[in-house]
């Protein structure tokens, strides 16, 4: 069996393949026999006339991508225990601990302010196509399950509408837009909307705006993510739009200001232009500087996501966020992306997701044993179903309260609203059209929103929102089952001993129990004499 982790120099990512696919040599990914003659299906040929175009996974705009490199232990190698004996969190009664009993609300913030019908979260999609093609099915999605919806960089920033005057934001169109959509399908006050900066964004001061003028109450702080250990990136097919953003202080390559490149991109010699963020520089004065300012400026909530870097820039960011009292930390392991990031460093950069939430736990355990402020922790990078959720709820326990998602919550919006589409065009699919021609019948989850929406209401919600809502629902009923497994019928009583550890590799890295040493105690208690 082959032991290589990688995959080298063809992938779907990269719209790249191997001339002999059966036969490729692990350690470079080329084919066994080059040829001369070739036309460059790999990566190294593409990169032979597209350069570094080829950096980056296409078709850009209508795609999310995620790693496809194979870590020697994921959340795979730990399984979910079970139990006859008890129920914590309700009577132990078979009447009554059932699985719909369970609640899966998440309460969390310095005044336990915050509530989430359900225990996760889309840490942070911006200005790449995706998130904005997508924003309403993501935005009503969020809003009618009453979970959380994070705004990314670079939103007022890339929208030409925004209007900027003395180098800061006094009116937008697009992010007024994406939280007006949030808050006019929010209920009973679950969930919240929240607005991420980069450097761009504290610059143009977006998050004071949001603040003051949008009334947002959640803003969060980003130095980094999972995916890419630079900051954010687009392209930009349109000449004036470069040329605009590139006077709003972003680096754009190539410059769209140069004439020859003006002149080259008009005879077609090269078709996008690449808009980049910069790499914040974190010291711990400036970080205290900026919660100050944001506290200031009005916000209720500040939180922090921090990417896959090394152990000391983690215990950086809990260390800060204990010590500014932050409401959220997220940290988001590598692997993941929504956008475009660089599929190589997507798949060669960064800590893997469960050695670095092993290492956050270790780290809030270490800092709560002396006796220091834990700010809820959400952990991100490559979370999609219920099994994964009640592991990394676990693993983290007690400190974590939330799970990031947002690739697969894209993935169930852009589903609904391709759903919706079919449904107007009359040209519903063979393997939908078994379940119905309507929105009624297709989703599972329309008959109860209809009633409690009323009809009128129901029937502006958008087939996106629906997909991501029905998703959720699937999602949280899952959870309420493998909860109700383990005996737990709150979030608050799931513990690190609900999971096991399946190899000794697992329970090193993440000092979960390996299986065959689970109960050990308890079990020489009950077999004794």
């Amino acid at each position: 069996m082959s032991t290589t982790l990688s995959r080298v120099n063809s992938s779907a990512a990269t719209l790249t393949k191997n001339r002999t696919e059966d036969s490729v040599t692990p350690a470079s990914g080329m084919c066994v026999t080059c040829v001369d003659g070739c036309i460059g299906m790999c990566e190294i040929g593409k990169s032979a006339y597209r350069g570094h175009e080829v950096i980056y996974p296409q078709p850009f705009g209508v795609i999310t991508t995620a790693a496809e490199k194979t870590y020697p232990v994921d959340y795979s190698h730990f399984n979910i225990m079970g139990t006859a004996v008890g129920a914590h969190g309700i009577e132990a009664d078979s009447d009554k601990a059932i699985f719909p009993a369970v609640n899966i609300e998440a309460v969390f913030g310095h005044d336990k302010g915050l509530k989430f019908r359900y225990p996760w979260v889309i840490p942070g999609i911006g200005s790449t196509n995706i998130a904005k093609n997508n924003w309403e099915g993501l935005a009503i999605g969020s809003a009618l399950a009453g979970t959380g919806l994070t705004i990314g960089e670079n939103v007022v920033g890339m929208d030409p509408e925004s209007v900027i005057k003395n180098g800061k934001a006094a009116d937008t169109v697009d992010l007024k837009r994406r939280v007006k959509l949030y808050k006019d399908y929010q209920r009973d006050g679950y969930g919240a909307i929240i607005v991420q900066a980069n450097v761009e964004d504290t610059r143009l001061g977006v998050q004071e705006y949001a603040i003051q003028k949008l009334g947002v109450k959640c803003v969060e702080l980003k130095w980094g993510q999972g995916a890419k250990d630079i900051g954010g990136e687009v392209k930009i097919k349109d000449l004036k739009k470069a040329q605009m953003l590139y006077k709003r202080g972003y680096i754009v390559l190539p410059d769209p200001t140069d004439p020859n490149v003006i002149k080259a991109f008009e005879r077609g010699a090269f078709k996008e232009f690449e808009r980049h963020s910069r790499v914040g520089m974190v010291t711990e004065e400036s970080f205290a500087k900026r919660v100050e300012e944001l506290r200031k400026a009005g916000a209720k909530y500040i939180f922090l996501k921090t990417g896959a870097y090394r152990p000391a820039d983690l215990a950086r960011a809990i260390k800060y966020a204990s010590k500014y009292k932050l409401d959220l930390l997220t940290v988001d392991g590598a692997g993941g992306g929504t956008g475009m990031s660089p599929w190589r460093m997507m798949n060669e950069w960064g800590m893997p997701p469960v050695e670095l939430h092993s290492l956050l736990y270790k780290y809030a355990k270490r800092l709560s044993d002396q006796g220091e402020h834990i700010p809820a922790l959400a952990l991100a990078g490559g979370f999609t179903f219920e099994d994964q959720i009640f592991k990394g709820l676990a693993l983290g326990a007690p400190f974590v309260k939330l799970i990031g998602m947002a690739r697969s919550p894209i993935a169930a919006a852009m589903v609904g609203k391709t759903i919706g589409k079919t449904i107007d065009e009359n040209q519903v699919p063979v393997y939908i059209e078994r379940f119905g021609n309507t929105k009624d019948e297709i989703f599972v989850t329309a008959s109860d929103l209809r009633v409690e929406l009323g009809d009128k209401e129901f029937e502006k919600v958008p087939t996106g929102a629906l997909g991501l809502y029905t998703y959720y629902e699937r999602l949280a009923q899952g959870l309420r089952q493998f909860m109700a497994g383990s005996r737990k019928f709150a979030l608050e009583y799931i513990s690190r001993n609900d999971i096991t550890a399946l190899t000794h590799q697992a329970e090193e890295i993440s000092g979960i129990k390996y299986v065959m040493d689970l109960d050990e105690t308890e079990v020489d208690e009950i077999l004794k004499k």
